[in-house]
C-alpha cells in the first residue's frame, strides 16, 4: 500500500493519541488497588509530572536518578492528599512509575493497534510499539530513568515535528513575550523551548545507540552528516538567540517593581541557562559522533559471526538421553561433546564480508509501523475432565443422611466399583468440603451442609494419602443463648447434628 500524505497524518494523530493512553489508563485502574485507597489522586497529572521530572534531569549520557524522581514525586502527590500520610505518597508515586513503566511485560513497552484503508478498499492493520519511560544502566552500575521521545511529545501535545522549526518559533514566540512584559506566557514558551532541546539531543542519542548495535541500521553515508551539519547550525542559531534572550531577561529581573516579576524573571533565566548548558552538551556530543561511529564500524566490521544452532539440542538430544541409563547417557554425551567442539579456525579477514558489510544498506523503518497479521484461529472444544455421568454418580454417592455418615476411604471403594474415573472425582469433591466454610450457609438459612472432618485416621489406600477424613451431613441450628445477644448480620454459630463426628472429634 502506497502511503500519501494523508496516511502519515492520520497515522500521526493515532500516535498521538496513543501515548497518552497510558496516562489516562492510571485513572481508570487506580480504584483497583487492592493494597490502598488511591481513588484520591489524580493520576494522569502525577504522571506528567514524573514525565516532567525525568525529562529535565535527564542529561545526553545520563538519565534520572530513580530515588530522587520517586521523593519529587510524592511531593505533587502530598498536595493533591495532603491529609494522608507521607508513606502513602511514596507508595503512589512508585505506583505511578512503575505503570510508566510498564512493569511486568515482557519488553516494557506498550502498544497500540489501528487501521488504515488502501485506495483499493482494503483495510489493513499496524502495530505501533513505544515506550515512555526506560530504565537504563549507569556508568556507576545504578539504574536510573530516562524519558524517550514519545513522552516528551506528550508534554509537548505534539508528535513526530520538525525540532528545527518548531524550535525557532519557540524562540520567536519567548523573545516576544518578553519584550511586551508577558512573563508568566513567556515561562510556558521557554519550558517547552527547553523539552524541544532535550528531544534533540534525545534524537542524536537513539541514532547513536543504534550504531553501537549496528552501525547499519543508520545510514551514515547521508542521513548522519546531514543531521549533524543541521544540529551544528541549529546550536550556533540557538546560541544567538538564547543569549540575546537571557539579556532581556536579566534586564526585565534587574529593573522589576515587584517581587512576583522579579520572580519570573529569574525563573526564567535560569531555564535559559539550562537551554545553554544542554547545548554545550549536545555540541560536545556532535562533535564526537564521528569518532564512534568509526570505532563502532571497525569493531563490528572484524567481530567474528554468530554461529547458528545445527540441531534441536532439547528435542534430539536433552529429552532422549534422560530417558538412557546413566551408563549410556555419559556415552551419548561424550560422544557429542567431543564432535562438537571441533577444531579451532582462526578468524580471517574476507574481501568478500568487508564489501558486503560497506554496500549493504540501512533497514528503513515503516512509517506507520508493522503491519499486523490476522492470526488463523480454530475453535476448539474443551473436554470435561470428567465423563458426565461421573457427575450424577457422585450426587448418588455422596446422598447422606444425617444419621449415616461414611469414611473417605469406603466412598473411595465405591466409587471404584461403579466407575473407573468416579475415585479421582471423589478425592476432589471431599478435600473441597474439608476446606469449605459454615458461615455462607448459615446466612442463606440453610438446613444442613455436607462436610469433611479429619478425625486423625490415616487413609489406607493404594492410590491416595493423607488423612481418612469423616463425610457427613450435618444439621445447621443456632446456639440460642447466643443468638439473641448477637447484632444484626453477625454470623451464628452452627451446631453440628452428627454424633459420629462429635465422637471423633472428642
Amino acid at each position: 500500500m502506497s502511503q500519501t500524505a494523508g496516511d502519515v497524518g492520520f497515522a500521526q494523530r493515532v500516535k498521538a493519541l496513543a501515548c497518552t493512553a497510558p496516562l489516562h489508563d492510571l485513572d481508570s485502574r487506580k480504584a483497583q488497588v487492592q493494597t490502598a485507597d488511591f481513588t484520591v489522586y489524580q493520576m494522569s497529572e502525577l504522571a506528567l509530572h514524573a514525565i516532567d521530572l525525568v525529562t529535565l534531569a535527564m542529561d545526553f549520557d545520563a538519565g534520572a536518578a530513580l530515588e530522587r524522581v520517586v521523593a519529587d514525586l510524592a511531593g505533587y502527590a502530598a498536595r493533591q492528599a495532603h491529609s494522608r500520610e507521607p508513606a502513602e505518597h511514596t507508595k503512589v508515586a512508585r505506583w505511578v512509575l512503575e505503570n510508566l513503566l510498564n512493569v511486568g511485560s515482557t519488553d516494557r513497552g506498550f502498544r497500540a493497534v489501528y487501521g488504515m484503508t488502501a485506495g483499493d478498499g482494503s483495510y489493513s492493520r499496524y502495530a505501533f510499539d513505544f515506550k515512555l519511560l526506560e530504565e537504563v544502566s549507569g556508568a556507576d552500575g545504578g539504574i536510573f530513568l530516562r524519558a524517550t521521545n514519545e513522552a516528551v511529545n506528550v508534554l509537548v501535545g505534539a508528535l513526530e515535528l520538525d525540532i528545527e522549526s518548531a524550535q525557532i518559533a519557540a524562540d520567536l514566540r519567548l523573545e516576544t513575550l518578553i519584550r511586551r512584559g508577558r512573563l508568566s506566557d513567556a515561562q510556558i514558551a521557554a519550558q517547552t523551548a527547553r523539552y524541544r532541546t532535550i528531544q534533540y539531543g534525545e534524537k542524536l542519542r537513539q541514532r547513536l545507540e543504534a550504531t553501537e548495535r549496528d552501525v547499519r541500521t543508520v545510514d551514515w553515508l547521508h542521513e548522519m552528516p546531514d543531521f549533524i551539519a543541521e544540529a551544528i547550525e541549529h546550536i550556533e542559531a540557538r546560541y544567538r538567540a538564547e543569549n540575546a534572550i537571557l539579556v532581556n531577561i536579566t534586564e526585565v529581573r534587574d529593573t522589576a517593581d515587584t517581587a512576583a516579576r522579579k520572580q519570573q524573571a529569574a525563573q526564567l533565566v535560569e531555564v535559559v541557562r539550562d537551554c545553554l548548558r544542554r547545548h554545550e552538551q549536545l555540541q560536545a556530543a556532535l562533535q564526537g559522533a564521528g569518532r564512534r561511529f568509526r570505532a563502532q564500524q571497525d569493531r563490528q566490521t572484524f567481530a567474528p559471526g554468530s554461529v547458528a544452532a545445527s540441531m534441536d539440542l532439547h528435542a534430539q538430544l536433552l529429552r532422549p538421553v534422560l530417558t538412557l541409563p546413566v551408563k549410556q547417557a555419559d556415552e551419548v554425551l561424550a560422544a557429542y561433546f567431543v564432535r562438537s567442539i571441533g577444531v579451532t579456525v582462526p578468524a580471517a579477514l574476507r574481501l568478500i564480508d568487508l564489501f558486503t558489510a560497506l554496500v549493504t544498506p540501512p533497514a528503513e523503518r515503516e512509517v506507520l509501523g508493522g503491519e499486523v497479521e490476522d492470526p488463523d484461529l480454530v475453535d476448539t472444544e474443551e473436554e470435561p475432565p470428567f465423563p458426565p455421568e461421573c457427575y450424577e454418580l457422585l450426587d448418588e454417592l455422596l446422598d447422606l443422611d444425617v444419621e449415616a455418615p461414611r469414611r473417605l476411604s469406603g466412598l473411595l471403594e465405591e466409587a471404584r466399583e461403579r466407575h473407573p474415573d468416579l475415585a479421582e472425582l471423589v478425592v476432589v469433591r471431599v478435600v473441597a468440603l474439608a476446606a469449605q466454610e459454615i458461615n455462607p450457609a448459615v446466612r442463606h438459612g440453610a438446613p444442613s451442609v455436607l462436610i469433611a472432618v479429619d478425625d486423625g485416621t490415616p487413609l489406607d489406600d493404594p492410590d491416595y494419602g493423607g488423612a481418612d477424613l469423616i463425610v457427613a451431613r450435618a444439621l445447621i441450628e443456632p446456639l440460642p443463648d447466643v443468638a439473641g445477644d448477637l447484632p444484626a448480620g453477625a454470623d451464628l454459630v452452627p451446631q453440628l447434628a452428627t454424633p459420629a463426628i462429635q465422637e471423633g472429634a472428642a
